[in-house]
């Protein structure tokens, strides 16, 4: 049967990070940015917990241009604004030096609840993240899509890996952003649910039970989004470039494709445990993508490198239909560049200044190279 890839829609979230022009810490700006860029952009920019944060989402993307068109005009517009204002901006998952002990956080009744609860897990998180929406036509497909695609996490968070310091310390992982946001709550690899009435089963347990009051405040690695009609994949840092972001959408977006393609033909993608994906996820964090990941057909380990381009040769079936090879090439070059992580340590390695690292990641945000 033929498919309806105009079904698999995109929609990007990133987080921002903002810094002072001149010593690259990070900096509280009291909503100032965010105030100014809504006269522009309206919604698809807002206020995050942390005051030296922005957040930004694209609109619903027909295609990866569309949404590199989107994220290339986000983050041109913020950038703008913040220079006008007296700030600079900058993309990684963590930020190689401030603390978050001297960061402000936002004055919003949400922020202060979340705060309440989670105390020092709520205000030491201060991370940034990329966010990817894929469109589902219903909400059964999507618990099957979400399913089957958590197995692909680790690999695609490896090739993501931005956040290789903390506090002005080399953590020695090349992302530390899940660490840390490994101490709130519903956080992780997903679980396996058998139909959408047993995730629905799930949150409404939770809910009943005063344990979240609305399903947002499941924070995984992927989820069944509660208000719209997509799948969420939350797992990767924030990308340095636009063309990383990108390439990183594509291949989510060319997954979901692939998987609903088997789908339709009966057939299945392995099901796989989370306790068996945890052990990829932590590879992926420690090593990016110069470790190596457990194949669990073969019970072997497996370079992450050597997986990835197996990935797209799994996914290559879709990609001309979905109109994105050209940003699935784009892996390649990741591949041969290294991650941000590893570009990071190298500027680390040249001058052993993290202000020059903040410099570059600052440098790098509206590059598309």
């Amino acid at each position: 049967m033929s498919l309806n890839y105009k079904h698999f829609t995109l929609g990007v979230e990133e987080e921002y990070m903002v810094m002072n022009v001149e010593t690259k810490e990070l900096q509280g700006h009291d909503q100032k940015i965010v105030h100014e860029a809504y006269k522009v952009i309206k919604d698809k920019v807002k206020a995050e917990m942390h005051q030296a944060v922005v957040e930004v989402g694209t609109d619903i993307c027909a295609d990866v241009d569309e949404a590199f068109r989107d994220v290339s005009t986000l983050r041109g517009t913020i950038a703008h604004i913040a220079g006008e204002l007296g700030y600079c901006m900058g993309a990684a998952g963590t930020h190689p030096f401030s603390h978050w002990e001297s960061q402000l956080i936002t004055d919003h009744v949400r922020y202060s609840q979340i705060v309440n609860e989670l105390q020092e897990a709520a205000r030491s998180n201060l991370i940034f993240g990329l966010h990817v929406h894929v469109g589902m036509e219903d909400r059964r497909m999507a618990i099957h899509i979400a399913n089957s695609a958590r197995y692909f996490l680790p690999h695609i968070y490896a090739l993501s890996t931005n956040s290789p310091f903390w506090e002005g310390r080399t953590t020695g992982y090349k992302s530390f952003r899940t660490k840390v946001f490994d101490k709130f709550p519903r956080t992780g690899i997903p679980d396996y649910f058998e139909s959408i009435e047993a995730y629905d089963n799930y949150v409404n347990l939770l809910i009943k039970t005063n344990c979240i009051d609305n399903a947002k405040k499941i924070w995984w690695d992927l989820r069944v989004h509660p208000f719209f009609n997509t799948v969420e994949f939350r797992i990767c840092d924030v990308p340095l470039t636009v063309n990383e972001t990108i390439a990183i959408a594509a291949l989510f977006q060319a997954i979901v494709a692939k998987l609903y393609k088997l789908r339709s033909q009966n057939m299945n993608f392995i099901m796989y445990s989370r306790a068996l994906i945890n052990e990829n996820k932590w590879r992926a964090g420690r090593y990016g993508i110069d470790g190596s990941l457990i194949d669990f057909g073969k019970e072997a380990e497996v370079n992450t490198r050597v997986l990835i381009y197996e990935l797209l040769d799994f996914v290559d079936d879709v990609v001309d239909h979905l109109g994105s090879r050209h940003a699935i090439n784009y892996v390649h070059k990741m591949l041969e560049q290294g991650t941000g992580a590893d570009r990071q340590l190298e500027v680390y390695r040249q001058t052993n200044s993290l202000k020059s690292v903040a410099e570059y990641i600052n440098h790098s945000f509206l590059s598309v190279g």
